[in-house]
């Protein structure tokens, strides 16, 4: 067990998803395993009850951890605010306390032109989320604020870099960067440290891209420099423990790219 024994990390976009080979082929799915080796209890959160299920199951069978997980869906159609406040009351029911807030839920119909996107494609990106992020954040602010927390959003070289087919997912992941920036400028004084994540791992969704999308895969995925795709747990889920580390309190409004050479920026 590690720094975050005893403390509870809230997780969206949790739930456990497969790659071909049958290994851990989610991002949030990664992050919870990397909190849940540091001793973290777990609130996950997602849109399919059987993956938040299969989440649950295996984390608490093989880290010995508490998992609460709870299904929630921000889109245009939901009273999103009560719909992420109720995750919040019962993980305050649950555990009394929230320490960590991971924004990594966002779904998006990539591969579709600007052209041809639909003001429901474009919703359902910039619902899933830069709404969920923001509804989030609001809710766990005073939580937050009482454990001195920490923020981890989720961005993506899509919106770095302008990817093709990929306009209404570029925009919300923007909007949180943005949103991001000034919540570390209001919230440090509160002890509340806020960055970004921009990572590049192989997922069950991007193996999924690859087949409905080749074209949109060609032109937008390339092998990284270090000659992999991120591991979702080791190489993303780490990295995100650390942002929650104190010894990284001082660094706040950052975007890091891991993107194993891919996210070179000035």
């Amino acid at each position: 067990m590690g720094f975050l024994e005893g403390k509870t990390a809230i997780i969206t976009g949790a739930g456990f998803a497969a790659l071909k080979d049958g290994s851990a082929g989610s991002i949030g799915y990664g992050i919870a395993t990397a909190y849940a080796k540091e001793g973290a209890n777990l609130v996950i959160t997602g849109r399919n009850v059987q993956k938040l299920e299969d989440a649950k199951e295996r984390l608490e069978a093989e880290h010995g951890i508490r998992v609460l997980a709870v299904q929630a869906d921000v889109n245009a159609g939901a009273d999103n605010k009560a719909v992420v406040q109720a995750v919040v009351d019962a993980a305050m029911a649950e555990f009394g306390r929230i320490d960590v807030l991971v924004n990594n839920a966002q779904a998006s119909a990539s591969g579709v032109t600007l052209a041809d996107h639909t003001t429901d494609q474009f919703d359902l990106a910039v619902y899933s989320g830069l709404y969920a992020t923001f509804y989030y954040m609001q809710a766990c602010y005073p939580h937050l604020k009482e454990t001195k927390g920490s923020v981890i959003n989720f961005a993506s070289g899509a919106g770095l870099f302008g990817n093709y087919g990929q306009c209404a997912y570029a925009a919300a992941k923007e909007g949180i960067r943005g949103m991001s920036r000034v919540a570390a400028t209001e919230w440090g004084p509160d002890g509340i440290n806020v960055n970004v994540v921009c990572p590049l791992a192989w997922t069950a969704a991007l193996e999924n891209f690859q087949e409905q999308y080749p074209e949109a895969f060609e032109a937008n995925v390339h092998m990284p420099p270090m000659g992999h795709y991120g591991n979702v747990e080791t190489e993303i889920g780490r990295v995100v423990v650390q942002l929650a580390n104190p010894d990284f309190k001082f660094m706040s409004g950052e975007t890091l790219t891991l993107e194993g050479g891919m996210g070179q920026r000035p």
